[in-house]
């Protein structure tokens, strides 16, 4: 039996196709193993949001070929698809696939490792242009965790000035409702109580279909169908979280309270220069709308500095954003250039030196208004709806529907059961609680 590892770099998507592609690869007969172990075949699911993200593809290529240097390498991903040559120059690489026909893999190892030695120096080149790319049949049947994702889109046609991911995932084109709906039960039966729709621009989906069909008219049909106990949503563009559509999606038992929003800036100068579809009134407005359909919701946010152009006070707009919208955590990064983008070629690039300062203060507020939200949460006193995921020492880890970061200690096995658990102190973004009552098991 060969020997497979895999490694994923990059977003929610890239981890949903790896587990695919590891799925295919066990179907196959393959034994599926730790990347850091001495595998036949190594796959790496590369990422190119920022050049730090294309150097860490180098650097797990290398290691992958470092482990074993008879290994059959095949490189997949974002990265390979917008540099495929450089990808291939690299000594050791077997094979390169772009973000189309990732499930190809298994048949291009097979072909390696029963290919002779001459024929397996070769280097492979199976990068697909995407003009007219289809969504390629992915589905996952388990997931090792009690929170699954599942791609439901693929592509973003937005065209942002700073973006690199557009020309590397190609057009919108999405999931069959029929497929999302089985693959979710699926993964229910199984034991998966949470799903998390996910794509590259998850609220665009079925903006390809020919009749009308959006995601909250998926997200009805599977709460109808009680697929799962829960549905959460990868990132959402502010300006698809519109009234209308909050409206459809609120009063659903399988809807949690919490949209991580793709933000980027609290500046509307920085975001016309972004050239990104909203500005920060709508997208205020819109939060603002989400809180009043759903009381309970939390917020988190994606948070950029330092695009090219960005002065002090178009910051301290983004600082003052956090508060404003209120959200519980924010994953901050400083502007990457990306050649064959807009803004690559903007005047007035940030330096380094402010951009590291500039991160550092926005991720201090957002920590600060973290902790002022989870010690009101503590004061109200509200049970909080769990699912438990691991153990850390003494204490049981969960993420509430709001998405706080919960734990509790237990001498019983809490992996993935479905709790309600008593807020008692915060502590270092966590809040800690006790159980007072289990949804689905007497404890």
């Amino acid at each position: 039996m060969s020997k497979v590892g895999l490694y994923t770099l990059g977003c929610k998507v890239s981890l949903y196709e790896t587990e695919a592609v590891a799925e295919s690869f066990a179907d196959a007969g393959f034994e599926v193993c730790s990347f850091d172990e001495v595998c036949d075949v190594y796959v790496i699911n590369t990422c190119t949001v920022t050049a730090e993200s294309d150097a860490k593809s180098r650097k797990y290529i290398r290691r992958a070929i470092r482990k074993n240097p008879e290994a059959v390498v095949i490189v997949i991903g974002c990265y390979s698809q917008r540099e495929p040559e450089e990808v291939a120059r690299i000594e050791g690489v077997s094979a390169v696939i772009g973000t189309a026909d990732k499930l190809k893999c298994v048949e291009i190892a097979e072909k390696f490792l029963d290919s002779k030695f001459e024929i397996r120096n070769s280097k492979l080149i199976n990068v697909a242009k995407l003009d007219d790319a289809k969504f390629e049949p992915m589905r996952v049947k388990t997931a090792p965790r009690t929170r699954a994702y599942v791609k439901i889109e693929d592509g973003c046609e937005c065209k942002c000035s700073y973006c690199a991911i557009s020309g590397a995932r190609g057009p919108v084109r999405s999931k069959k409702p029929e497929d999302v709906i089985s693959e979710v039960e699926g993964l229910y039966k199984n034991g998966t109580l949470e799903v998390v729709l996910t794509g590259i621009e998850t609220g665009s989906y079925g903006a390809d279909f020919e009749e009308k069909y959006d995601l909250a008219d998926l997200i009805n049909e599977l709460d109808v169908r009680h697929s799962c106990e829960r549905i959460r949503l990868g990132s959402m563009a502010p300006e698809l979280l519109s009234a209308k559509f909050i409206e459809k999606i609120a009063p659903l038992k399988i809807m949690v309270p919490h949209f991580h929003i793709s933000m980027q800036s609290g500046s509307d100068n920085v975001l016309r220069a972004m050239k990104r579809r909203y500005n920060r009134k709508m997208a205020l407005d819109n939060i603002r709308r989400i809180r009043e359909m759903m009381p309970n919701a939390m917020l988190t946010a994606d948070l950029m500095v330092g695009f090219p152009g960005e002065t002090e006070e178009d910051f301290l707009d983004t600082m003052r954003f956090v508060r404003e919208a209120r959200l519980l955590d924010a994953h901050v990064f400083a502007y990457s250039k990306r050649e064959g983008t807009p803004a690559a070629s903007y005047e007035d690039q940030i330096p380094e030196q402010i951009k590291r300062e500039r991160s550092a203060r926005l991720i201090k507020e957002c920590e600060a208004m973290r902790d002022e939200i989870l010690s009101e949460t503590v004061s109200c006193g509200k049970p909080l709806s769990c699912i438990f995921e691991s153990r850390q020492g003494e204490y049981y880890t969960a993420h509430s529907d709001s998405y706080i970061e919960v734990r509790v200690k237990s001498d019983l096995d809490l992996s993935g059961r479905l709790i309600f658990v008593k807020p008692l102190y915060t502590n270092n973004g966590v809040i800690y609680g006790e159980i007072i009552q289990n949804d689905n098991n007497s404890l």
